[in-house]
């Protein structure tokens, strides 16, 4: 006996089928359960933000609610607005309608709408994203507001493989129409001065040390890692002018100001623990013993076992790569019971903190930047 697609009532279910998808990954977990990819409709994952295929979390979440019976296959159900659809935001999901392919001209113009807004939010200038959006509207072929939230979403994956910010609200996500977006943001950053000055004078701006900070409200969980393909730049991709995020990462005052953060968060976390004893000891031994040790701070757990943590900072988003050396990389493996990453983010506007437990490429991809050549 098989269910029907309305006798799905329980949230839990849905949230273990989004959970599922995020560990096997788009491709594994389609293949695994036999849908293909979604045409029209995605579920976003309230924890994380990710969207997945509609009919396919619909059908495993049925399996989760009842387990005894059969599970639904892809030909057993439609996945459109009445069905899926209605289903899942009478749960209480949010669901994206993203349509067809976009044509040529649609990408180009919400690419450019897109770069605007981004060289106003960098030279610390006002607008509106409703507004932008709604102008996109009527030169659009019927997209709505959501598929154009979710196209924004996919340019700024984009923007962050060219190694530049991407926009406030527009948090990257995998796209599904990759080579044209890719080839057309290349060419569109290339040929736009105006943003490369931007982006510039952002990355090197110097950076005054936080104040009157409630800490309480700083933390956050850290952005989930996407199993996503990573591949090779076509021919077309254009060269890159600068890495501006690179380029961020060697701001010494963003670093200093970002360390000094970090070392009243652990002061303020170890009072809280009630070790303030402990809270006198903590250091800052980037400052007092050099920057070579692989970490920033010397704190401590509230059992009196140091903790090491090393400090990454960036005035852009959550998501917003940043740089490790091998010195770091190996420091977080040999010492992975002990040491954390405090990745802090939007720190000019207002600084938010997530942490990363022992090894790095635990929770991140890494990538190789540099190598060194020698010829002994």
């Amino acid at each position: 006996m098989k269910p029907k697609l309305t006798d799905l009532t329980d949230v839990s279910s849905v949230v273990l089928a989004l959970e599922e998808f995020a560990r096997l990954g788009r491709e594994g977990f389609l293949a695994r359960h036999g849908f293909g990819k979604a045409r029209d409709f995605l579920v976003e994952n309230p924890g994380t933000g990710e969207l997945a295929d509609s009919k396919a979390i619909a059908a495993v979440a049925l399996k989760y609610q009842f387990p005894e019976l059969e599970r639904l296959r892809a030909k057993d159900f439609s996945g459109g607005e009445a069905t899926v659809v209605s289903v899942l935001q009478r749960l209480g999901f949010r669901v994206v309608q993203v349509g067809s392919d976009w044509s040529r001209q649609e990408v180009e113009l919400i690419v450019a709408d897109y770069l605007s807004m981004l060289t106003r939010e960098l030279t610390g200038q006002t607008y509106s994203k409703a507004e932008h959006r709604r102008q996109l509207l009527k030169r659009l072929n019927g997209r709505n507001e959501s598929a154009i939230e979710f196209k924004h979403c996919n340019i700024s994956a984009v923007m962050l493989e060219i190694g530049f910010p991407y926009l406030k609200g527009y948090k990257p996500r995998s796209n599904f129409q990759r080579d044209l977006l890719r080839e057309v943001v290349s060419a569109q950053v290339a040929r736009h001065q105006v943003i490369d000055s931007a982006a510039l004078a952002a990355v090197h701006r110097p950076v005054e040390p936080a104040e009157n900070v409630d800490f309480a409200r700083v933390r956050t969980d850290p952005p989930r890692r996407e199993a996503a393909v990573r591949d090779v730049a076509p021919e077309y991709w254009q060269p890159i002018k600068r890495d501006y995020l690179e380029r961020e990462a060697h701001n010494r005052s963003l670093g200093l100001a970002g360390e000094d953060f970090a070392l009243q968060f652990e002061r303020w976390r170890l009072v809280q623990l009630g070790v303030g004893q402990l809270a006198d000891r903590v250091e800052h031994v980037s400052q007092t013993r050099g920057d070579g040790l692989g970490f920033d701070i010397l704190s401590f757990e509230a059992s009196g076992n140091e903790r090491f943590i090393e400090v990454k900072t960036t005035s852009f988003g959550q998501k917003t790569p940043f740089f490790v050396s091998a010195k770091e990389l190996q420091f977080s493996r040999s010492n992975s019971s002990q040491y954390r990453l405090y990745r802090l983010f939007d720190f000019r506007s207002a600084p938010r903190l997530f942490e990363l437990d022992g090894e790095i490429e635990k929770h991140c991809a890494l990538d190789p930047a540099t190598y060194r050549a020698t010829f002994v």
